[in-house]
């Protein structure tokens, strides 16, 4: 992986309006609504690599094969489903299942796209005690289930057991602890405290900064009220100052970041769950490249741990949630059937292909709770799956990491203010800010910049 995190599905408003803009939806499914004597279902996934494809095409398969339904897999990638699925709701030619984004889930929601009694009627099939309670809140609009949530990522912190204890530092507990860390580390050992996205006006200080910001206590918006200009927020920017400073390659993109910790120039890297194949050699793309490891490709997985919850008083790790949605036209009891397959009996192979950042959003079942995200654990990480998670991290972590997916959290999630807290993640907003931070401007200033830009955005919608 050459990212801090797959690319999220963007959401464009503008592109759901414009209906106008296309002539026709070529993979739409029959629209009829009443799925009662369905022969066949359309599935638009944004998993879109021949690997992934596969896998799903093979649960497809066995739905198939124990209903008699067919399953067509339609590769679309997020932008590419929005457009569509305007010009299919004009039509009356709509999918019968899509896999989103959460913030796609509430502009569709908005636009009055999903079958949200499908959706809550599959939930509450499946038992809605069994899923990931924050990824259950960020697909509940308006007081009601609209997606089932599927699978996805998170922000974590892998860190260097070994030169941690070198510099004489306690792993971190909390964003100022993580700072205090960081900044020790740069001094006592001349390496990079923490790497991580800081590159003023790019998608990776975006990430970065929601990361920080939110496990720091920081929230963007509350009940309409931009809040990011808040004691919490103010403090949050200055950890961020810190951190950034601990770098000794100066700012840093993604790619940068992660390379400085494959290398073994930084002791510590924020980055997307998707890390834990390449750490243990397992990424033919992006090698590990430390002077302990042309003898050990494992060298980096062995003296790895990690920080799945930064703040365990604050737990609210940046992410992302995949959710399935029946489109509103749709055949709506057989694509719920397929969705309550998909997330069940088909669940884990759904999983199988990139584990590392497909983490399951349903725990378990009722009578095995954990049953998902333990088995989660046995799946293959990298482009073979030659090792799985429990195999090089051990079963530890597998829990650990199971307290990280369930602390997913994104500004905005579940409320009437997840479109602004979309739109200012997708447009840059922060991030643009973020610059005068480092050419000496105060976190109050730079915050308060912050709160005008992001009031500036909330004007417009």
């Amino acid at each position: 992986m050459s990212h801090m995190s797959r690319p999220r599905i963007a959401v464009s408003l503008a592109a759901l309006a414009a209906i106008s803009m296309l002539a026709g939806c070529g993979a739409g499914g029959s629209g009829q609504g009443d799925g009662a004597s369905a022969e066949s279902l359309t599935f638009w996934t944004p998993q879109t690599t021949p690997e992934r494809l596969a896998v799903q095409e093979s649960v497809a398969a066995a739905f198939e094969d124990e209903t008699g339904i067919a399953v067509e897999v339609v590769p679309m990638a997020g932008a590419d489903a929005d457009q569509a699925i305007a010009t299919g709701a004009a039509s009356g030619d709509v999918p019968d299942v899509v896999l989103l984004a959460s913030p796609q889930v509430s502009a569709w929601n908005a636009q009055g796209l999903i079958d949200t009694a499908a959706a809550a009627a599959a939930v509450e099939s499946l038992g809605a005690e069994t899923f990931n309670e924050h990824a259950l809140e960020a697909v509940t609009l308006d007081g009601t289930v609209s997606a089932v949530p599927s699978d996805g990522w998170t922000h974590l912190v892998a860190y260097r057991a070994d030169l941690l204890e070198q510099a004489g530092v306690e792993a971190p507990t909390s964003v100022a602890e993580l700072a205090a860390a960081a900044t020790t580390i740069k001094e006592q050992l001349g390496i990079t405290g923490l790497a991580f996205g800081t590159q003023p006006g790019t998608a990776s200080a975006t990430e970065g900064v929601q990361s920080i910001f939110q496990s720091a206590g920081c929230e963007l918006v509350e009940d309409g009220t931009v809040t990011i200009d808040s004691p919490a927020c103010v403090e949050a920017a200055e950890h961020f100052l810190t951190l950034r400073n601990s770098s000794t390659q100066g700012d840093m993109d993604v790619p940068a970041a992660q390379a400085a910790y494959l290398a073994g120039d930084a002791a510590m890297l924020l980055f997307s769950t998707h890390i834990l194949d390449e750490l243990n050699g397992l990424a033919e793309a992006t090698p590990v490249t430390c002077g302990e490891c042309a003898g050990d490709p494992q060298f980096l997985a062995k003296n790895s741990k990690f920080l799945t919850v930064i703040d365990e008083d604050n737990p609210r790790q940046y992410g992302a949630i995949l959710s399935y949605v029946v489109p509103t036209g749709a055949q709506s009891e057989a694509a719920q059937q397929f969705i309550e397959y998909a997330m069940s009996s088909g669940y884990i192979e759904s999983l199988s292909a990139a584990a590392e950042g497909r983490i399951p959003l349903r725990n378990g079942t009722a009578e095995s709770p954990t049953e998902y995200i333990d088995a989660w654990g046995d799946l293959g990480i990298g482009v073979d799956g030659a090792a799985t998670t429990a195999e090089v991290y051990g079963e530890e972590f597998v829990a650990e990491m199971g307290e990280g997916i369930n602390s997913v959290y994104l500004w905005g999630m579940g409320t009437g203010d997840t479109t602004l807290a979309g739109l200012v993640s997708s447009q840059g907003v922060l991030a643009a800010q973020i610059e005068q931070l480092y050419n000496g401007a105060s976190a109050e200033e730079v915050t308060a910049a912050m709160k005008q830009a992001v009031e500036e955005v909330q004007a417009g919608l």
